[in-house]
């Protein structure tokens, strides 16, 4: 996978748990300025300033400039990928589990 595609994968952008955490703080507000994001974590504004620019070239936060401060939303959309990609293991799952049960029942 080259580097410009890396960077819009939705898998790679949520593999940190850094960025999990920004997300979720993301989806419980409608936006939040970068300072207010960083009390959050054990880092400085850079290191986090980083991990929301992964977040956003992957499509999952949008930011906007207010004056000097640019405040960070949530884009919840590209996480419908992941989504589906979970239902499809859960769908795999249930009716693996099934089957054993009914192996078992017949036993």
């Amino acid at each position: 996978m080259n580097d410009k595609n890396q960077e819009r994968d939705i898998y790679v952008a949520i593999a940190d748990p850094t960025r999990r955490k920004l997300l979720r703080l993301l989806a419980d507000v409608e936006e939040l300025p970068l300072n207010e994001l960083t009390v959050h974590f054990e880092m400085g504004r850079t290191a986090v300033s980083k991990h929301l620019a992964i977040l956003k070239e992957a499509g999952l936060v949008i930011s906007r400039k207010v004056g000097r401060e640019t405040r960070y939303r949530l884009n919840a959309g590209p996480l419908r990928e992941i989504e589906d990609w979970v239902s499809f293991y859960k769908r795999f799952w249930s009716e693996r589990i099934s089957r054993l049960n009914q192996i078992l029942e017949e036993e």
